[in-house]
């Protein structure tokens, strides 16, 4: 009766070590979860960004409004008979030197 004892205690710290200590263990599975919120969080924040850039595209490919933006802020462009001013702020530096 003792050799059984023996033996089922002998397995069952063999099995407690694995399931602490070896492969797909506890403290994996608890890593595993973290980095599956994390991962859903990265997930939604792309899933954000894309519902933006569609939208994008959908105002660039039907509304002329869009197109002019763009090439307003991105490219410098004008109209024809409108007048381009352009503000440049003082620098800092220029100004205490001249104190």
């Amino acid at each position: 009766m003792r050799v059984i004892t023996v033996v089922l205690l002998a397995f069952l710290l063999l099995l407690q070590y694995r399931l602490w200590f070896g492969k797909n263990s506890v403290p994996d599975y608890l890593a595993l979860e973290e980095e599956v919120v994390r991962q859903k969080l990265d997930n939604e924040k792309l899933k954000q960004r894309n519902k933006l850039l569609y939208a994008d595209t959908d105002d660039l490919k039907s509304g002329v409004e869009a197109i002019e933006e763009r090439a307003r802020n991105e490219l410098g462009m004008i109209k024809t008979g409108e007048t381009f001013f352009r503000i440049i702020p003082k620098d800092k530096n220029t100004t205490q030197e001249s104190r």
